[in-house]
């Protein structure tokens, strides 16, 4: 008599949910490198066009809702694949970037030397930025965003920032939040999770819909 193959159930499509996570294209301060944090700085113009071509993606994936971080930069993103879809826009501000506070504005390059910038690389789970946060804080506003408004049997996408992105990859991931840099997250980079019954799975991450921009040092030396 054979073995008898068990298979793990199935949830049905009405108790699975899709959670989309998009980082904002890209403003002319990413070419800078400045800290934006909460500064309200518009998209560029190469910014504008990955949303576009990200917008033309997802009109093949039956998106049925878009929630966005009301700065500027994730707005604009969210409103011009809105226009692709169809769809109205919301805004969450538990979505928003980092509070960066004084370094806000300035390049890294300024604020390499701060010895608070220092303890925040070291440890940016346990010490906060000039702005008053932890990336734990930044963690579990932005995932109690995605619980609340990601809803069973239908399509969410998220339009943030770099390390709210990150840190949600993190938590879906089961990875150690002080971990977090070791996620590569561009401009209109795209992060898809399913999940049912409190069980996610990822399907990928940072995908990016004009490929070769995966080798632009934007946010990494040169070498990498």
């Amino acid at each position: 008599m054979g073995a008898v193959v068990r298979t793990a159930p199935t949830q049905p499509e009405s108790a699975v949910r899709t959670i989309l996570l998009l980082r904002h294209g890209e403003t002319a301060w990413n070419r800078e490198r400045r800290v934006m944090g909460h500064e309200n700085v518009p998209l560029s113009d190469a910014g504008r066009a990955q949303c576009e071509r990200v917008g033309a993606l997802l009109e093949r994936w039956s998106v049925d809702r878009i929630v966005s971080s009301p700065l500027e930069r994730a707005r604009q993103s969210a409103e011009i694949i809105a226009r692709c879809l169809d769809i109205e826009v919301e805004t969450d501000e538990r979505l928003a970037e980092v509070r960066f506070g004084r370094w806000q504005g300035k390049r890294y390059s300024e604020i390499i030397d701060d010895p608070e910038y220092h303890e925040f690389l070291k440890d940016p789970v346990g010490s906060p930025t000039p702005g008053g946060e932890t990336i734990a804080d930044v963690q579990r506003r932005g995932l109690a965003a995605i619980e609340e408004r990601a809803t069973p049997a239908a399509r969410t996408l998220f339009v943030s920032h770099g390390d709210i992105v990150r840190s949600a990859i993190c938590h879906f991931l089961a990875i150690p939040l002080a971990e977090f840099r070791r996620i590569r997250v561009d401009n209109c980079g795209l992060t898809a999770i399913t999940e049912a019954a409190g069980r996610p799975e990822v399907k990928f991450v940072n995908l990016l819909v004009d490929s070769d921009r995966a080798w632009d040092p934007l946010h990494w030396s040169s070498a990498t």
